[in-house]
């Protein structure tokens, strides 16, 4: 799965001929590719996947966006993540060793 999260451009510069940003995604700060949203400007909001700003939305859009994603993180910390969909490293731990001496695979 994956998932692009909304940050504000709080700096845009350019590195190598790429058009760069610094994002806010609320305290924390990272670097991303604007090169895809050539019209942002500092202060507006983008969609950032895997360092990339993939689309352009509004304060409104992306205020409601991460609210619905502290929501989802304060639901996993209130009730446990899902074992349907545990991590994959403990899921291929291995199998045919006792409980006792289980070793996860790398």
């Amino acid at each position: 799965m994956c998932l692009g999260v909304p940050g504000k451009v709080i700096e845009i510069y350019e590195t190598e001929g790429l058009k760069m940003g610094k994002i806010d995604f609320g305290g924390v700060v990272r670097e991303a590719c604007l090169a895809y949203v050539p019209e942002i400007e500092v202060g507006e909001y983008t969609v950032i996947h895997v360092g990339f700003a993939i689309s352009q939305l509004s304060e409104e859009e992306a205020l409601e966006t991460l609210e619905i994603l502290r929501q989802l993180v304060d639901i996993e910390e209130e009730i446990g993540p899902d074992p349907e969909i545990a991590s994959p490293v403990l899921q291929n731990a291995d199998r045919s060793a006792k409980p006792s001496e289980a070793r996860l695979s790398s």
